[in-house]
């Protein structure tokens, strides 16, 4: 029995240890925001927080993660109100098909969260997701007017 806390709840899944964390996330607890995309940790569209990091979920087993730590899922990531990339992605129509887009929500904000203010550079280096679509110059100025305004709230 694995007890996670996922969103801030504590669950309680009945699997094999080395299950990864994404299937525990989409088939056991039902939050399907996450995605399977490569399953080897290249693309992004599994990528969760975990303790406030970014990690992709579709290699580490269930078993790696400790009561304890926090598992956060893009379900949980506006749950109060819209985070202000979520704010920023429909502003500027971020997403096409929109599969990668929960992924590269979560990579942004674990960025934003420990860089408030990245330059183009160092988000590119830290936004390593895979978008099919080709949007990486919308999710550049998405992330970039995130940053803009999570500033100007923080300065008032």
């Amino acid at each position: 029995m694995a007890q996670l806390n996922i969103n801030g709840k504590p669950v309680a899944v009945d699997v094999e240890d080395d299950t990864p964390l994404l299937w525990v996330i989409r088939e056991h607890v039902g939050l399907t925001g996450s995605k399977y995309g490569c399953g080897i940790a290249q693309c992004g569209a599994c990528t969760v927080h975990l303790d406030g990091a970014a990690m992709r979920s579709c290699v580490m087993p269930v078993s790696a993660v400790t009561p304890e730590q926090k598992i956060v899922t893009i379900e949980g990531l506006g749950a109060d109100k819209p985070h202000p990339l979520q704010q920023a992605w429909a502003e500027l129509d971020v997403a096409q098909c929109g599969y990668c887009q929960s992924g590269m929500l979560m990579a942004a904000s674990a960025l934003l969260a420990q860089n408030p203010n990245p330059t183009d550079e160092e988000i590119r280096a830290q936004i390593g997701n895979i978008c099919r679509c080709g949007t990486y110059g919308r999710v550049l100025e998405g992330i970039k007017l995130a940053a803009r305004r999570m500033s100007a709230v923080a300065s008032n």
